[in-house]
């Protein structure tokens, strides 16, 4: 089964979600993710090794490392927080390196994914019956997305923002103010313009080392 994969060949394994928000409740669940580095040999084979895994434990997800670099160069949100995330429960030396070059991995795109993502979720809700939740997490993204732009790395920890998050969650802001809310981080980006500070492109040639240098090793 693949997903022996993990913890076999586990090289970083985080939580992410609420807790690493800092917006976790007693009834919270551990949302795990995490990156494995398949041994170079098992690419030689016409059946590949898996580009992600599902479990073993509840909660976890896991890519195969190629596969996490790539999405983190496109600056899929979740993937780069998985990159900053403060509850780290599983690092090899492999997983160190990858952390150590994390801002390799960002650009100017990060903008656009983050606010696409946000953007994407608010045009489902519904105001009349909006889900508090997902409305709480769309701003929590935003957010992370203007802090990444200002400071050069995504905002993980929310604590400062924890108690508006939470009464968004619980339904008690007015659709009106989550609305505004929403409005004045749009403009937070606006502002920047292009004096953000993020790199135009991601640093692809470090990305590259660290993978071959991975691949190697397995050998």
């Amino acid at each position: 089964m693949e997903t022996h994969f993990v913890p076999d060949f586990l090289i970083l394994s985080v939580v992410i979600g609420s807790r690493a928000y800092g917006l976790e409740t007693a009834v919270s669940d551990v949302d795990r993710r995490g990156v494995f580095a398949a041994p170079a040999p098992l690419f030689w084979r016409l059946d590949k090794p898996p580009t992600h895994v599902e479990g073993p434990a509840p909660e976890q997800f896991s890519w195969e490392v190629e596969r996490f670099c790539a999405l983190a160069l496109e600056a899929n949100p979740t993937v780069l927080e998985c990159l900053w995330s403060p509850l780290v429960e599983h690092l090899t030396p492999a997983g160190e390196d990858l952390l150590a070059i994390r801002r390799a991995f960002l650009s100017r795109r990060a903008r656009r994914t983050f606010t696409g993502y946000a953007d994407a979720q608010f045009r489902r809700l519904d105001p009349e019956r909006p889900k508090w939740k997902q409305a709480m997490h769309m701003i929590r993204l935003m957010l992370s997305g203007l802090h990444l732009a200002r400071e050069g790395e995504p905002l993980v920890r929310v604590e400062e923002h924890r108690d508006r998050l939470l009464a968004v969650r619980r339904g008690e802001v007015p659709w009106a103010e989550v609305a505004r809310w929403r409005a004045e981080l749009l403009a937070g980006f606006e502002t920047l313009g292009g004096t953000d500070a993020l790199p135009e492109v991601p640093d692809r040639q470090t990305v590259d080392d660290y993978l071959v240098a991975v691949r190697k090793a397995s050998l």
